[in-house]
């Protein structure tokens, strides 16, 4: 019954199907969550099928359980811990400016005529 679980709760629960956007588990004989591909492992899972095979034990974290649908989202990653040299590298990597246009060549081609224009403005306000 889908009222015995709370958010947080971790358990033992067993995959019985496997699809691609992810793995369903049954957490007891009446009820079943779904880990999605991106709760499988840290990191990016191209094929949960690398990971996961229907009847494997796994340990399993609640993430949400919504009693109106019977669902149950669930993390098998939630229950390991980070690798340490991702967590490093994710702070090291410095962030790329995302509203950054100025890339490539045809844009600074285009960008050049705009300062030379702003350039010969500035000259033309000095001259007077």
């Amino acid at each position: 019954m889908i009222d015995n679980f709370e958010t947080g709760q971790i358990l033992e629960g067993k995959v019985t199907g496997i699809q691609p956007y992810g793995a369903f588990v049954a957490l007891d004989d009446e009820t079943q969550g779904l880990v999605h591909i991106s709760e499988v492992t840290n990191g990016f899972v191209k094929d949960i099928n690398h990971y996961l095979s229907v009847d494997d034990d796994v340990k399993v974290k609640i993430l949400s359980v919504d009693t109106e649908s019977n669902k149950v989202s669930l993390s098998i990653r939630a229950t390991q811990e980070a690798p340490k040299n991702q967590e490093n590298s994710q702070k090291s990597a410095p962030k790329q400016q995302q509203n950054d246009t100025s890339t490539g060549f045809n844009t600074l081609k285009d960008k050049l005529d705009e300062w030379i224009k702003q350039s010969e403005e500035r000259e033309g306000n000095f001259k007077k």
